[in-house]
């Protein structure tokens, strides 16, 4: 299971819209917004299924293909991911601003380092990613993704984390970063 960044969720009064992946194609049925929910195996859309999963006290990871976040350069798209409780964003590349932004947000936007191993993972696997505890710029985590039938295969992920990006993740997310630095003044 992925480590939740440790800082809490800052109170926000901000309705969070029901659009989180909904045109994304899930491979697993050609289908945009039908994901399955790998609890109770009932498909749904992508923003119900992280709610129900948010409500379990489950941790989530989104899988993606290339140039994940085109498009979404605003704050709301990594911001609601984090909202409904994911913890990381797993792809072959990004667009730029939205990898930025995912890091804002206490999220980890992570890339396989050997892009066909994006291969290798299928919807109904469960992924762990370790090594968070030694987070460092330009250090590979390690996904540990155990498959339907027990076995396990890891997979190597890069990340583009600076310090300051570290500290941010570690805090929950830039904001609660920035207040807690407020706070010691």
């Amino acid at each position: 299971s992925a480590r939740v960044s440790s800082g809490p969720w800052l109170s926000l009064s901000y309705n969070i819209s029901n659009n989180l992946l909904i045109g994304a194609i899930n491979s697993e049925n050609d289908k945009a917004n039908c994901v399955k929910n790998q609890i109770t195996g009932e498909y749904n859309g992508v923003p119900q299924v992280a709610r129900q999963y948010k409500a379990a006290g489950v941790p989530w990871v989104v899988i993606g293909d290339e140039n994940y976040g085109e498009g979404s350069s605003r704050e709301h798209a990594a911001l609601e991911p984090r909202h409904l409780g994911g913890v990381a964003v797993i792809v072959r590349s990004f667009a730029r601003i939205h990898e930025t932004n995912l890091k804002k947000q206490g999220m980890l936007p992570l890339t396989f380092s050997n892009p066909a191993d994006y291969e290798k993972i299928a919807p109904e696997d469960r992924v762990s990613i370790v090594g968070l505890d030694k987070l460092a710029p330009g250090k590979p985590l390690t996904a540990v993704v155990k498959k339907a039938n027990g076995s396990t295969v890891e997979i190597q992920l890069s990340h583009t984390f600076n310090d300051l990006q570290i500290e941010w993740f570690k805090a929950g997310s830039a904001l609660n970063y920035m207040k807690a630095q407020m706070a010691r003044k």
